[in-house]
């Protein structure tokens, strides 16, 4: 009891607490960073820390000084250098959103983000109206967003609808969506050079590839040609979906796993309200014929 008593001290906990809360802000600070240009300046840090110890374990003074140098300034070019990261931090933390993440709110903008998706992809396919819209995910986008047309707007589909409109000023390249709100429009993706894509297919398709052999990021196609919905994503190029079966894989993709399961225990359980329902209803009736039968 003594010796566990002197490990389940206060002060311990104290110092677990102290250390969860340094890793766990680590971790959001990595999320934060995930995607960005950034990610690579970081590593370029790392890099000159670890010049600076091996220099120092080694007794290399020259290179240590310089070392020493670079991180004395490099402080203040680090602030310069981060500087997007950093207000976007901040407004995250602002809106409570980098510790706390609102659930009910973000599933209800993804679900109003499908509905607006699935009116734009109904007028433009009917009408045969070419699209290209990427979906972020785990993996960042900010390489391609950059070399689009930012307009930050909310996602409508009277929006998608206006901005691939053929022969307007941004019907060419691919708009793409991050954090349920439409980034830019008119951005450039690269081009798959995979021989597996089918002839008929094109730079559309092969865009839409592109973008999913390096990221994550989930695509939707409209041909112009046949106003065919294709969708890819990991690699994976799924043509020809019917309304049914591309809103089931935007669900599937959009909707967290959470939801779905609560969604799936909810309907389970009135699914078995209704069978017990109708399993007593029909006992009851078969019981009031066999005493009518009996007495007949």
């Amino acid at each position: 009891m003594g010796f566990l008593s002197s490990i389940f001290t206060w002060q311990h906990f104290i110092n677990l607490l102290d250390i969860a809360v340094v890793w766990y802000a680590i971790y959001k600070l990595m999320m934060l960073l995930r995607g960005t240009k950034a990610v690579q300046l970081f590593k370029g840090v790392l890099v000159i820390i670890v010049i600076k110890l091996i220099s120092w374990y080694l007794g290399l003074r020259t290179v240590s000084w310089i070392t020493d140098q670079i991180i004395n300034w490099g402080i203040i070019a680090i602030i310069v250098i981060f500087q997007p990261e950093i207000r976007r931090g901040l407004e995250h933390l602002g809106r409570g959103s980098l510790f706390f993440n609102n659930k009910k709110k973000q599933n209800e903008a993804q679900e109003k983000m499908i509905q607006a998706l699935d009116k734009a992809i109904q007028y433009m396919s009917k009408r045969r109206i070419g699209a290209l819209m990427t979906i972020e995910m785990n993996t960042g986008l900010e390489d391609y967003i950059e070399t689009g047309i930012p307009l930050d707007a909310d996602v409508s589909g009277e929006l998608l609808i206006n901005i691939f409109i053929p022969n307007t000023p941004l019907h060419d390249g691919a708009v793409i969506i991050k954090n349920n709100r439409i980034a830019v429009a008119a951005a450039y993706l690269p081009l798959s050079e995979s021989n597996l894509i089918p002839k008929e297919l094109g730079t559309r398709h092969r865009a839409a590839v592109g973008i999913s052999e390096v990221t994550d990021a989930l695509t939707i196609v409209i041909s112009e040609e046949t106003g065919a919905v294709t969708i890819t994503k990991n690699n994976e190029l799924i043509r020809n979906l019917t309304r049914q079966d591309y809103l089931k894989l935007l669900h599937n993709e959009l909707v967290p796993a959470e939801e779905k399961k609560q969604k799936n225990v909810f309907v389970r359980f009135f699914s078995k309200m209704k069978a017990r329902k109708a399993n007593r209803n029909s006992h009851a009736a078969g019981h009031t014929a066999h005493k009518r039968g009996r007495k007949h």
